[in-house]
């Protein structure tokens, strides 16, 4: 049986952003955004991530450097924690930095070590996942 987008997406983030992380995620979403969650998880995750054309790494370091160009901080923590699981190294999170700084200004690349230094010292999360 083939399985949904919703599934493969649900493989797929958890594999990433961990477990725990996003079955709290999905249990915390209410009425109001729990659509939005699962409608996510199968377009994002399932169809976006599940296709298998580009591994999780390489994903992952896309990811780094298109969210650190729309400035979206948050998400782009959530997903340097996912990267670190994913394989990228320090040094690569470092080179996606130097090319945000180079294409995206001086202030975004700042932003960005700030944020990823904050993931670094905050390591026993993600070694909690492994």
């Amino acid at each position: 049986m083939e399985k949904t987008l919703f599934e493969v997406g649900l493989e797929e983030r958890k594999a990433t952003l961990g477990e725990k992380y996003v079955t709290d995620n999905l249990a915390n979403a209410d009425d109001f955004s729990k659509p939005f969650q699962e409608m996510m998880t199968g377009w994002c995750w399932g169809f976006g991530w599940g296709d298998k054309c580009i591994d999780r790494k390489t994903r992952s370091m896309m990811n780094l450097t298109m969210l650190g160009a729309l400035g979206k901080m948050g998400e782009w923590r959530i997903h340097c924690r996912g990267a670190l699981k994913n394989g990228v190294t320090k040094e690569q999170i470092r080179a996606i930095i130097h090319v945000i700084g180079i294409y995206c200004g001086v202030p975004q690349a700042l932003e960005c070590f700030r944020a990823a230094n904050d993931v670094f010292k905050d390591s026993d999360i993600h070694d909690k996942e492994k």
